[in-house]
C-alpha cells in the first residue's frame, strides 16, 4: 500500500500492448507465468515467438478459486485496436493447437460483455495475490466467466490492477468488489478515479485523454479519440517532457498541452524492486 501512501498516481501507466492472447491454464504460475506453469513446456517457447512476431501479449488465465471453466481448456483472442474491438473465446484439446489457431477473430465465439481480468500473479509480486484474489472472486459481475485471474499485467506498486477487454482500460487500486468499475463498463463508460489509461496509446494521449474527461466529463469509452502529438522541445534539459495531444472532441477539437516529470523522490517501485527509482508523473499545462 506504500503507492497509495505515497499517492503516486496511476495516470497515463496502462501498458502497450493492444491484441491479447488469453490462455486458460489452471494451477501455480511461476514468474515466467508461461514456462513456469503446466502448459506444454515443448510449446511455450514456440507459442513466445509467434506471439512476439504478431505483436501480441500472452497472459495466463484461470477462474478464480482455482474453479475450471469447463471441461476443455479455453483461449481468447482479443482486439483493443481503436475500430477493431473484440474478443473470441474458444476450446483447445492441446496446448500446440495455439500455434496454429488464427489470432484474427475469425476463430470463436464472440463475447458480448466486458471481461474482466485481475492480476493475481503473486510469484511476480506478492501484492498483486494478496489484493487481486479477493477481489476476482468477489466482483459483482454477470456470468461468471466474465471475471478471471491473469498473470503479470504490469504496475504492481498499484495493486489491485484490472484489464478490461477488449477495449484494453487499465485501473489501479480498485477498491472494495470493483463494483464502480463493473458499473461503469456496464453503462460503456471508464471509472475514471482509478483509470490508468488505455493500454496500446502513447502516455501522452492517455494523460491527455485523462485530464481532458476530468475537465468535460466525458467518460464514453470512446470518446476523445487521439488526432495527434506533438513532442515540444524540454528548454531546461532537466528531463521534463512536454506534448502537445490533440482529441476529437463532440464538438471540435480538443487541444492538450501535458508535461511529464520525475518525481521529486525515488521509491521503491514494487514489492520485490531491489532499487529505488523515480516515477514519472503527468500534468495537464493547458486546454484549447
Amino acid at each position: 500500500m506504500t503507492a497509495l501512501a505515497r499517492g503516486d498516481s496511476p495516470v497515463a501507466t496502462a501498458g502497450p500492448a493492444q491484441r491479447w492472447l488469453l490462455v486458460e491454464q489452471p494451477g501455480p504460475w511461476g514468474r515466467d507465468a508461461l514456462t513456469a506453469s503446466r502448459f506444454d513446456a515443448a510449446v511455450a517457447p514456440q507459442l513466445a515467438r509467434r506471439a512476439r512476431a504478431e505483436g501480441v501479449r500472452v497472459l495466463l488465465v484461470r477462474q478464480p478459486g482455482e474453479r475450471a471453466a469447463g471441461p476443455g481448456r479455453r483461449w481468447a483472442y482479443a482486439d483493443g485496436r481503436p475500430g477493431h474491438e473484440g474478443l473470441w473465446w474458444s476450446e483447445r484439446e492441446a496446448d500446440a493447437d495455439l500455434l496454429e489457431a488464427p489470432w484474427d477473430g475469425s476463430a470463436g465465439e464472440r463475447a458480448e460483455r466486458p471481461l474482466y481480468l485481475v492480476c493475481t500473479h503473486g510469484q511476480h509480486d506478492a501484492c498483486c495475490a494478496l489484493r487481486g484474489r479477493p477481489l476476482a472472486r468477489s466482483m459483482p459481475v454477470p456470468d461468471a466467466l466474465d471475471v478471471w485471474e491473469c498473470s503479470h499485467l504490469g504496475g504492481c506498486r498499484f495493486a489491485t490492477n484490472v484489464l478490461v477487454l477488449p477495449h484494453g482500460f487499465a485501473y489501479a487500486q480498485v477498491p472494495g468488489d470493483g463494483a464502480d468499475v463493473v458499473g461503469a463498463h456496464a453503462r460503456g463508460e471508464v471509472a475514471l478515479p482509478f483509470l490508468r489509461g488505455r493500454a496500446g496509446m502513447p502516455l501522452p494521449v492517455q494523460a491527455a485523454q485523462h485530464f481532458a474527461r476530468e475537465r468535460l466529463g466525458l467518460l464514453g469509452v470512446d470518446d476523445l479519440p487521439p488526432l495527434g502529438t506533438r513532442r515540444l522541445p524540454d528548454p531546461d534539459g532537466d528531463g521534463v517532457e512536454l506534448f502537445d495531444v490533440v482529441l476529437g472532441g463532440p464538438d471540435g477539437e480538443v487541444a492538450v498541452r501535458v508535461e511529464s516529470r520525475p518525481a521529486a523522490e525515488a521509491a521503491q517501485l514494487t514489492c520485490k524492486a531491489l532499487h529505488a527509482a523515480h516515477p514519472r508523473e503527468w500534468t495537464a499545462l493547458a486546454f484549447s
